[in-house]
């Protein structure tokens, strides 16, 4: 496979005229991570399963946590004060802030507190900061900006995984599919 690079960042699409035979046979998209190499498949059949939020399951503090929403809206991570306290911890673990959050209606809302974690997504550990709030969402934890980018991932909703750097191999983290089951029950 030929890769192209340019100066700007940008997407093209080459008209299907100017194809190759195997490129029109197995639509594939390769991101280059250096040394390595990760290709992406057209997803077969499933025409909104982008829309589907990307669900990871992991480890907080060694606890294993499913339903953990990345989401490359948010700028920070979020845990509920209810999953603080499923995994042991209490207010005198918590690191007091004075920081506003937009809660999920938008309105501010005054973050509980900051906890500091290790959490395992994969194979991989990474410390992280949670702010703490009082209400409940769809998820049991929320990865925002903030652990996107400490963590070096790339996160794919259209394929559901995650794509991380683990020391100098590449590791594919695939969604946690109990979600879509769960989420489906929770709501009707």
């Amino acid at each position: 496979m030929k890769t192209a690079s340019a100066g700007v960042n940008m997407v093209f699409f080459l008209p299907e005229e100017f194809r190759s035979p195997t490129a029109t046979e197995q639509p594939t998209a390769q991101l280059s991570l250096g040394s390595a190499a990760i290709i992406f498949e057209k997803p077969a059949d499933k025409k909104y399963r982008h829309l589907r939020p990307l669900y990871d399951k992991g480890f907080i503090n060694g606890k294993p946590i499913t339903r953990m929403m990345v989401d490359t809206g948010a700028a920070v991570n979020i845990m509920p004060y209810s999953l603080c306290r499923k995994i042991g911890r209490s207010d005198e673990d918590l690191i007091k802030t004075n920081l506003m959050l937009n809660d999920y209606k938008g309105d501010p809302s005054q973050a509980r507190d900051v906890l500091n974690v290790e959490l395992t997504v994969g194979s991989k550990m990474v410390n992280t900061s949670f702010f703490v709030i009082d209400s409940q969402g769809p998820y049991l934890a929320l990865l925002g900006r903030d652990w996107i980018h400490a963590n070096c991932c790339v996160p794919s909703t259209m394929h559901q995984c995650l794509i991380q750097w683990n020391g100098d191999e590449v590791e594919v983290v695939h969604a946690d599919e109990t979600c879509d089951i769960s989420m489906a029950e929770a709501y009707f």
